[in-house]
């Protein structure tokens, strides 16, 4: 298991040249990715070292699915029509099962979206994945990232891959007609936060919409919870420690950062339909009651993609829902940020595929993906004005700003942990209100490797 040390994230923005879109036209021989006669100079691009690597195909395999997918799709578009390289992309819901058993099937794709570093370290350990340092060269990657993602994609000792998209969680979302309607102010401070929630029982209102079925992922929001509370109550280095299976769950450090999560989750006047309706609700349908009219609950804090998840009538994020930074609880830990992100890892040497890494180490790469909105890059050669609302401009400043920065512990976790005990266990203490929440710990200890 490797441990990250992070610091402050993401420097100063500056502008990245926008890549030039190449005339098409009529000429004798080479032809393009999509097979259409082309006048375009294909070796005139920054991608592909000066080779006309035109008709050629880069396959792409990943998490993004149904409307992600379209959008990363889109992103690549400027890539294509430069280089003459088709790029093949193909999203599935069981990427994380699937990826595995293709690489050790001997039949990887040659570029895999990783959700996961924690995922991505079992298959560079396998051989599987390609030093970035050895193909961009750390100038370049440096040039393009702040040191906290190039810290996290070293992994096994090498850069094992570039970061795509980033995805800032210590966000709350709200109805901003009631807030309007009762004078609410946006909270500061934790104390704040449950003042808050008080007013809003006294004013009749429910706080807090929860949910946290994910299907076989059940119980990733309530570790996503409890990795922002660490933050806030604990410096850093706790946190790291924690991450590298060097503090037990089963400590004073964690079981306190659980009590001020389960301060609001099993507070029965605080959450829509109780701990029962946590359990029950689907991670992706626990923003709609802050949508309906009048309101079944006000807030729910979720990472920047919940956008997606919006209903299509209702939901104008900027006018009926609004955000804001999940409030700090020690003010001595600053104003933390916990975030996730997608890296993409090269799986095949060629020169189509070295040059689609170099287009995606790249703000330029995002661009088209980002104008669509509910994006965040992780890119520190992307720049503000490309956001094309306040609300992701917002988000990506929540970004900028951040003291600390941390990945989202249980995807760097071993997967038994992260992507197993750690949602399950959790999911069990918030089912079964006579559960022995030091005996759970205990179980996600032992199912620690090597322990």
């Amino acid at each position: 298991m490797f441990k990250r040390t992070l610091t402050v994230l993401l420097v100063a923005l500056f502008v990245l040249a926008p890549l030039a879109v190449f005339a098409g036209g009529q000429q004798e021989g080479g032809q393009a990715g999509g097979g259409m006669a082309s006048d375009v100079d294909y070796t005139d691009n920054p991608w592909t070292d000066g080779q006309d690597l035109s008709g050629t195909t880069v396959n792409i395999f990943g998490a993004f699915v149904d409307q992600d997918a379209s959008r990363f799709n889109a992103a690549m578009v400027p890539f294509e029509e430069a280089t003459g390289i088709d790029v093949v992309y193909e999203g599935s819901g069981d990427f994380e099962t699937l990826i595995t058993v293709r690489a050790e099937g001997g039949s990887p794709p040659d570029i895999a979206a990783f959700p996961q570093p924690g995922l991505a370290a079992d298959l560079v350990n396998g051989g599987y994945v390609y030093d970035m340092a050895d193909w961009l060269g750390m100038d370049w990657l440096n040039e393009h990232y702040n040191s906290a993602w190039t810290d996290l994609a070293e992994i096994g000792g090498i850069q094992a891959g570039v970061w795509y998209r980033a995805s800032v969680k210590s966000l709350v979302w709200y109805n901003m007609p009631a807030f309007e309607k009762e004078g609410y102010e946006i909270p500061e401070t934790w104390d704040e936060l449950l003042a808050l929630s008080d007013q809003m029982v006294a004013d009749g209102y429910t706080p807090w919409s929860i949910g946290i079925e994910s299907s076989g992922a059940t119980g990733w929001v309530a570790t996503d919870w409890i990795e922002d509370i660490m933050l806030r109550i604990h410096p850093p280095e706790v946190y790291d420690a924690w991450v590298a299976g060097e503090l037990p769950f089963d400590s004073p450090e964690v079981k306190e950062a659980i009590n001020y999560m389960t301060e609001i989750w099993f507070n029965p006047d605080y959450v829509l339909g109780g701990r029962e309706g946590i359990v029950l609700t689907p991670f992706g349908d626990a923003p709609t009651p802050l949508t309906v009219d009048p309101p079944a609950a006000l807030m729910h804090r979720q990472a920047s993609f919940i956008t997606a998840f919006l209903p299509q009538e209702g939901a104008e994020v900027g006018d009926t829902i609004g955000f804001f930074y999940l409030p700090p609880i020690d003010p001595d830990m600053g104003r933390p940020v916990l975030g996730a992100g997608d890296m993409l890892s090269a799986m095949q040497d060629r020169p189509e595929v070295r040059a689609a890494m170099r287009y995606l180490s790249t703000g330029q790469s995002t661009r088209g993906w980002l104008e669509q909105g509910g994006f965040v890059s992780p890119h520190s050669d992307t720049p503000l004005d490309w956001y094309p609302t306040v609300t992701d401009r917002g988000i990506a400043e929540i970004l900028q700003n951040a003291t600390t920065f941390r990945f989202d512990a249980s995807d760097l976790m071993p997967g038994p942990v992260g992507a197993g005990t750690f949602w399950t266990e959790i999911t069990a203490y918030v089912n079964d209100e006579n559960a022995d929440l030091d005996q759970l710990l205990q179980n996600i200890d032992a199912s620690w490797p090597n322990q």
